[in-house]
């Protein structure tokens, strides 16, 4: 089985309105999509939600220079990083199949790369 990235993107406005019972409507979400991961024979191997894009830090790394650290993300977008699941799927179509299932506006699917060997060409 491969190892993918799901990147949940989506706008942050509902932190504004959020209540107890929308935090856990939410959470049920979460909670069926990794009930259907499993029904799917996948598996989640990690994964966490991220708090707001107001709490972030940047570290700009420069080579021979010190690196600069802003407050904030370094890109502004009305879309969000707002978590993340690690996905052990068949390949890139049952991972892209189990995407749809997310709970989530926008899901960036991303192979994770195998670092174990050579350089991938």
């Amino acid at each position: 089985m491969a190892q993918y990235m799901f990147m949940l993107f989506d706008s942050e406005e509902w932190y504004d309105q959020l209540t107890p019972e929308a935090w856990e409507s939410t959470m049920r979400l979460h909670n069926d999509f990794a009930a259907a991961v499993e029904a799917a024979g996948a598996s989640i191997t990690g994964g966490e939600a991220l708090d707001r894009s107001t709490t972030a830090s940047t570290v700009r790394n420069k080579e021979g220079g010190e690196a600069l650290v802003t407050d904030g993300p370094f890109i502004e977008t009305k879309e969000a990083l707002g978590g993340f699941y690690l996905i052990e799927a068949r390949d890139l179509d049952q991972a892209l199949e189990l995407a749809k299932l997310c709970p989530s506006g926008n899901v960036e699917v991303r192979p994770v790369m195998d670092t174990s060997g050579e350089a991938p060409s």
